[in-house]
């Protein structure tokens, strides 16, 4: 007998088979003594049989007993890149899988140095600076891209991972403007020839209370879906840094949040969960919608976010959605979702009160839907079963940015206008070739104000802050 495991379980299999057809000849000639022997012939064509057999279960065999080791690189490593990585090793516990971080890249050293230390990545796997992604993917053996930097990033990292050949667990939102959401239509598609698996951070999508109860919606629970309304509406305000940096782009991105390009305002950044629900539940994307908002609590501090959206949407199907997000100090406060139908209502995280009927609450067991997530894409990648969320969460994506456009211009927005505009929030090399970027200027707009801002215009209508 050799010592290689392979050799070893196909001789194995050769010996078991061999004891298992002497005992089955054994039982075929005392099964009836008044019959003759198994004639050679008979012989000759159970053991051929026995041999195909074996020859066609042998490769199975193996193939169930292997499980394909996952090299994760996590490339942006600020609070959501570091959870997912979390997430990432307790998914490879629960499916089964061996599998650890190799390499980590984030633009800024310290950061990539933390995360380091924290995933016990050598130091040499520690990549920063705008092309630190480029070094992270080219790691021998990555197999796992998680990309969780801020989202103005996404969609050219996406891109580079997929044609690097990896499978990608991105978080949301995915763009900021229609041309990087056209960068990530592109990137999905190209997934999907590769057979690569791709799984977005729209967590509800893997979180077995929605989706038990989205199956009974669509099966006709309440009826026909009439209205749906989205609230992502926080009892105080975001995060603020404040103006960190010896140039302008690295005050920006250390406080990503509060700046267009990097963020997509908080109605992508946050709000996208709520829209990626009911695009769920409506099994579309809306066609156009009108909005408003302010921006209030923040006056006074840097950067060109508002605080507050106020947005109806419209589905192909006469469908209204009413979408409500804030980052205010408020007494009240909900993340959450409600559903209108012809037969009743639905609280679509695990409750149905049909009219007149008794309620249905899901009572089902759950693993954590961020872990879930991980979970999903690693089965995915290997039982080799469709997954590619990637044109789903551009579809979520681009229905806050539609929402956000026609708030800031106060004007009505079609899907077709925001998806086809060829405005770019961020510097040109970001949608071209992002490694390349350095620090230095760039623009600062004035916080959007209806009539006055409106990309759609050509050219667009932009005030710059002043400097």
């Amino acid at each position: 007998m050799t010592n290689d495991p392979v050799t070893s379980l196909i001789d194995a299999q050769r010996f078991e088979r061999t004891i298992k057809q002497k005992q089955n000849l054994k039982g075929l000639m005392q099964a009836d003594t008044n019959q003759q022997s198994l004639s050679r012939r008979q012989f000759l064509r159970n053991s051929t049989l026995a041999a195909a057999a074996a020859v066609v279960a042998a490769p199975a065999m193996l193939r169930a007993q292997s499980k394909t080791p996952l090299n994760a690189v996590i490339i942006g490593v600020g609070g959501r890149g570091s959870g997912a990585g979390r997430d990432f090793t307790e998914a490879l516990k629960i499916a089964g899988v061996e599998g650890k971080i190799v390499a980590v890249a984030d633009i800024f050293p310290d950061a990539a140095k933390r995360a380091g230390q924290t995933f016990e990545v050598s130091e040499d796997k520690c990549f920063s600076g705008f092309d630190a992604y480029q070094k992270a993917l080219a790691v021998p053996g990555v197999n796992y891209a998680i990309l969780a930097t801020p989202p103005g990033f996404r969609a050219s990292h996406f891109k580079a991972a997929v044609e690097a050949g990896k499978n990608v667990f991105m978080e949301k939102p995915v763009a900021v403007d229609g041309p990087g959401i056209q960068v990530v239509y592109a990137a999905a598609d190209a997934a999907k020839e590769k057979n690569l698996k791709v799984a977005a951070g729209t967590q509800r999508r893997h979180q077995a209370g929605y989706i038990e109860t989205i199956k009974r919606l669509k099966e006709g629970a309440i009826g026909d879906i009439v209205t749906l309304r989205a609230y992502w509406v926080n009892g105080g305000p975001i995060w603020h840094r404040g103006d960190q940096g010896s140039t302008e782009l690295e005050r920006q991105i250390r406080n990503w949040y509060h700046y267009i390009w990097l963020c997509g305002d908080h109605i992508c950044e946050q709000h996208v969960h709520n829209l990626d629900v009911c695009n769920w539940i409506v099994g579309d994307h809306p066609t156009k919608c009108w909005g408003m908002g302010a921006r209030q609590q923040l006056e006074g501090k840097s950067g060109e976010i508002w605080d507050n959206f106020a947005v109806e949407y419209e589905y192909p199907n006469g469908a209204r959605m009413y979408s409500y997000c804030g980052q205010i100090k408020r007494e009240w406060a909900s993340v959450s979702e409600g559903v209108q139908g012809t037969k009743g209502t639905s609280n679509p995280s695990g409750l149905i009160q049909p009219k007149g009927g008794a309620a249905w609450r899901y009572k089902g067991k759950e693993v954590g839907p961020y872990v879930q997530e991980h979970v999903d894409l690693i089965n995915a990648i290997q039982k080799d079963t469709p997954l590619n969320e990637g044109r789903q969460v551009a579809e979520s994506t681009l229905t806050a940015i539609m929402g956000r456009e026609a708030a800031y211009s106060g004007a009505g927005v079609e899907w077709d206008q925001v998806l086809n505009s060829k405005f770019t929030y961020g510097p040109d090399l970001l949608y071209k070739d992002c490694a390349k970027m350095e620090w230095g200027a760039f623009r600062t707009l004035q916080p959007p104000m209806p009539s006055m801002h409106d990309i759609f215009k050509d050219p667009a209508v932009l005030p710059l802050a002043k400097a």
